[in-house]
């Protein structure tokens, strides 16, 4: 669960009936594709007659790197490199979307004010710049845990308000007919909900028990797609057709400042995860820093770090302000990085690494995936820049 389930419900408005199986059908593709990416971590090893699975790859990067091997000289580290730039566009995208919700959510609270956009972005920037200063993912993992509490605790807010208003509830909302562009669109948006696949690898290897890790792949998606679709179903019901893009600005003018407030601090708490993973990657890359694991104590941070996580601060702050459409831009990151490193990459890998070992079955569904994840991708960055040009 994440703040962008707020542009579920406006998705939801615009790709209808299909909308609600997507949201479905998403869960289970995003749980299968991080399910076998993390499988492209082990090889099986024989040991005294018996048949063991021993974790040879600890990242993405890795995965990629052994995909590569044999295909060329310069492959592997050329889709390393590839792999980490993808990496960085989604979760600077990331750090980009809680700014806007940010922004908005501060700019709606402060209405009575006249406070300019512009003022109230620089403000929500402020408040993350300690984020700088972060080389530890304890705090960060804190931080995450008290946004989840306090999302859940919004979201059964938003919910409780819709079921108060069952009797004005219409379907003719939701339809079987839609829009093509608007409907590409929404699919990214609602593949950006799940994406979770960078953290992955890094998650199972900080495991007690890794022999755990499918269960509770499991169970969270199941739990998030039930969430989320509820959330969605019961929010179109209430408002139909003019259910916003950020689905508090529907709510009755005496319980909105509340939630924005909260959602607010939410929003801003949630920034440093996506920052700390982006910073990792970028100074691994760019300085040679080690990435530190869970286990580790903090370090100070050296002034080349600073001035890369610097530039990764502003240059979010920056695309805030330049793309202030919330579920465009969703949009557009979910059908260009969701989409590959969701849906088409970890196919690739699965069917790669491991092609001998899987059965008919898992091959087609490998390739079933991979084939909707290349549509989706391409159609959705055509409809999401077409129509991003258009706002700017």
């Amino acid at each position: 669960m994440g703040i962008f389930v707020l542009g579920l419900p406006f998705a939801l408005v615009q790709s209808g009936y299909v909308g609600l199986v997507l949201l479905v059908l998403s869960a289970w593709v995003c749980n299968h594709t991080g399910s076998i990416l993390v499988a492209c971590l082990y090889e099986e090893e024989q040991s005294g007659g018996s048949v063991s699975k021993v974790r040879v790859r600890h990242s993405y990067q890795d995965v990629v790197e052994a995909c590569c091997e044999g295909l060329w000289p310069n492959w592997p580290g050329l889709g390393g490199w590839m792999v980490n730039v993808s990496q960085v566009i989604e979760l600077l995208m990331t750090c980009t979307l809680y700014l806007v919700v940010s922004t908005g959510l501060l700019s709606d609270s402060l209405s009575g004010m006249a406070v300019p956009r512009s003022v109230c972005s620089l403000v929500s920037l402020m408040f993350l710049l300690p984020c700088l200063l972060l080389t530890d993912l304890r705090p960060v993992s804190t931080l995450s845990l008290l946004c989840s509490l306090a999302h859940i605790l919004i979201s059964l807010l938003v919910m409780l308000y819709c079921l108060s208003r069952a009797s004005s509830w219409s379907w003719s909302t939701l339809s079987l007919s839609v829009d093509p562009e608007n409907f590409l669109v929404s699919v990214g948006v609602i593949i950006f909900s799940y994406t979770s696949q960078i953290f992955l690898p890094p998650l199972e290897g900080s495991m007690e028990d890794r022999g755990q890790f499918n269960a509770m792949l499991g169970w969270t998606h199941g739990a998030a797609c039930i969430m989320k679709t509820l959330f969605s179903l019961l929010a179109v019901l209430t408002w139909g057709a003019e259910t916003s893009e950020v689905i508090t600005d529907n709510l009755p003018s005496d319980l909105r400042p509340l939630v924005n407030l909260c959602l607010l601090a939410k929003a801003l708490l949630s920034y440093p995860l996506p920052f700390y993973s982006a910073a990792e990657i970028l100074q691994t890359c760019l300085l040679g820093d080690v990435p530190l694991n869970s286990k580790h104590v903090g370090r100070g941070v050296s002034r080349p770090a600073l001035l890369v996580r610097t530039a990764l601060l502003m240059t979010s702050y920056l695309l805030a302000l330049l793309v202030p459409s919330f579920s465009l831009l969703m949009g557009l990151t979910g059908s260009v990085t969701g989409a590959a490193m969701t849906l088409i990459l970890p196919c690739l890998f699965h069917l790669r690494l491991q092609w001998g070992r899987l059965t008919v079955r898992d091959q087609l569904i490998d390739v079933c995936i991979l084939s909707l994840g290349v549509i989706c991708s391409v159609s959705g960055v055509i409809c999401s820049v077409k129509r991003l040009v258009g706002a700017l």
